[in-house]
């Protein structure tokens, strides 16, 4: 990323964004605009981008348009809903040296499954450049071409548990942060970080804690003991089934594999947390508890 390039999209000024951080002001011009807009986070490995696809899926079946922007160098957020690993933002500007006026919607956004729009934002070669450069020029060309316009809903699936201002750069864009997470100490721990993460952006912008999606599990015992202290809620719970990890193994978001009955329940679940979100959910005053007392918790039973 060129210095001219950097200073045209972010005004970096120092704010009380944690101790010894500098935070990273949205360009007003970068508003996302009257969408309802979701920053999916969540431990690596724990199903945030099944999560999401089928999320994104589920509103798009409440009638609502949705546009799911993937945020991983793997880009392969939307692999289930588009069947296919789509070029990323920062590939198709790289082949027009970029030129961002010089490309069509058709270039870097593709429709999945039942009309979810979806694009992969991609990411910096390892070792170098920025996320949040990368997720600011996505979200400066879908506005280019007045695609968020005519969305309802943009779902962002964010790379891992990294909370670093690069990735944490969706927070700017989102009214609420999701967490996916299993029941059990690892994934509660990066929950816990990413609880830190939200309520230092929820200084300067509107991010605020929607909840935790508990996935891959069969209790949520060691869950709710964290939500007690801590002040989290939980919005969905997903079992932990072969079926859904097929799923994405046959290229297939679990709305379309009507022919399981074990998923009639997963789909079930997946529409009321969108119902749910969609007429929006309270925010949980969430606060992070210090790593000795999570060990405390739950890291000796």
């Amino acid at each position: 990323m060129s210095t001219v390039a950097s200073r045209q999209l972010f005004n970096r000024v120092s704010r009380g964004d944690g101790a010894g951080s500098v935070q990273v002001a949205l360009d007003p011009n970068l508003a996302i605009g009257n969408a309802k807009v979701f920053a999916v986070y969540g431990k690596g490995g724990i199903g945030k981008s099944t999560t999401s696809s089928n999320l994104s899926v589920a509103f798009s079946k409440l009638g609502k348009r949705v546009l799911q922007i993937g945020c991983d160098p793997k880009h392969d957020s939307t692999f289930t809903l588009t069947k296919r690993l789509v070029p990323t933002v920062i590939d198709i500007l790289e082949q027009v040296n970029f030129h961002s006026e010089e490309l069509r919607i058709e270039d870097f956004v593709y429709q999945g499954f039942n009309g979810v729009m979806c694009v992969e934002a991609g990411g910096p070669p390892a070792g170098t450049g920025c996320g949040g450069y990368v997720v600011g020029q996505t979200v400066k060309l879908l506005k280019e071409h007045h695609l968020l316009e005519d969305t309802d809903v943009v779902v962002f699936d964010v790379l891992g548990d990294v909370v670093c201002g690069g990735f944490a750069s969706p927070l700017q864009h989102a009214t609420r942060a999701l967490v996916v997470a299993a029941n059990d100490f690892d994934s509660i721990f990066a929950m816990n970080r990413i609880v830190a993460a939200i309520q230092a952006k929820a200084r300067n912008y509107e991010v605020r804690m929607g909840g935790v999606i508990v996935n891959r599990s069969a209790g949520t015992d060691q869950i709710e003991k964290f939500n007690a202290r801590s002040g989290m809620r939980t919005l969905a719970h997903f079992q932990d089934l072969d079926a859904i990890r097929k799923s994405r193994l046959k290229k297939a978001t679990l709305f379309e594999l009507t022919d399981v009955p074990e998923l009639d329940p997963v789909r079930e679940e997946y529409m009321r947390l969108a119902d749910m979100l969609w007429q929006g959910v309270e925010p949980a005053d969430a606060k992070p508890l210090k790593d000795r007392e999570i060990f405390d918790l739950l890291g000796f039973d």
